[in-house]
């Protein structure tokens, strides 16, 4: 997939280290942000026969495990980049040969969907961490059917801000990459083909008794991808410094907790019937075209 417009404040690199090297496990943020996002799903009427669960390791194998139940007559494929992460979510998310499960529900096939296949395709918490997104939300339109639709979650620019400002403060380079707003992942869904994109922000508090507690959440959750970062390794005065300025700076509740906020964006869109220009060369998809010309029988 070409490169479109790339974050200007996020190391491709550095992401692409992520990817290679993140936990193989759910953080309890993803697995949380997971639920809110299901609960969404009230509102959705249409029952897929077909879904994509998008970073299923990351993204929540509690939730994968809900959403086989609330879609479990349909086909799943669970799409993670790389071997090892499509071996450990085998591990985790097949059915073991004895469980019931295993005889009553529809199959999970770990591999990439085929184009124009899924009725809904699912992915949350991926997108702020992508080193081209709008590609990729190019290749989820791809991989959906007409009528099919868009579920995902994301971290908005508001999350860490506490953190940001204690970095500012101490004159040190950006805590992190800066984070997209989520009128701008509308105006993205509009421009790779979704229609009807419905987007809204809640903000999720968490609170630490230490900032060496908190630190430790953010290991798991990602890493600075900013390209002005620090380029060298940091050591034991450094992280004792910036504990310390956390616990001076950060907001503390009357239990003396300190908190840190993270901004979460959901976002759904359909997949609506391409409209093509015509011209003079007009190149349209074999997918696109039965797209089309199914429409036009069944007088739509």
């Amino acid at each position: 997939m070409p490169s479109t417009q790339r974050p200007p404040t996020l190391d491709p690199i550095a992401v692409g280290r992520w990817n290679r090297t993140a936990p193989l496990a759910s953080p309890w943020l993803h697995e949380e942000v997971a639920g809110r996002m299901m609960d969404r799903l009230q509102w959705i009427k249409l029952q897929p026969r077909t879904w994509v669960h998008w970073g299923a390791l990351r993204g929540g194998v509690k939730a994968h495990a809900e959403l086989t139940k609330i879609y479990q007559n349909a086909k799943c494929f669970v799409h993670e980049a790389g071997a090892e992460r499509a071996q450990e979510a085998i591990k985790k998310i097949a059915n073991s040969w004895w469980s019931p499960r295993r005889w009553t529900a529809a199959p999970v096939r770990f591999e990439a969907p085929p184009p124009g296949s899924a009725d809904m395709l699912w992915a949350n918490m991926a997108l702020h961490e992508s080193a081209d997104p709008q590609a990729l939300l190019a290749q989820w339109h791809q991989t959906l059917k007409v009528g099919g639709f868009l579920m995902f979650s994301c971290l908005g620019p508001d999350t860490a801000k506490e953190l940001r400002d204690v970095y500012r403060q101490l004159g040190w380079p950006p805590a992190g990459h800066e984070l997209t707003d989520m009128h701008d992942w509308g105006d993205m869904l509009v421009q790779a083909g979704f229609a009807e994109p419905v987007m809204d922000m809640e903000r999720i508090t968490l609170t630490y008794v230490t900032a060496a507690r908190l630190l430790e959440d953010l290991r798991e959750l990602g890493r600075n991808f900013h390209p002005a970062r620090f380029p060298a390794l940091r050591g034991r005065a450094w992280k004792a410094r910036l504990e310390s300025a956390m616990s001076r700076h950060l907001i503390k509740g009357e239990d003396g907790r300190l908190s840190l906020t993270f901004e979460v964006i959901y976002g759904h869109a359909l997949k609506a019937a391409p409209r093509i220009k015509v011209s003079t060369l007009s190149a349209v998809s074999v997918a696109d075209m039965r797209s089309m010309l199914q429409g036009e029988r069944s007088g739509t």
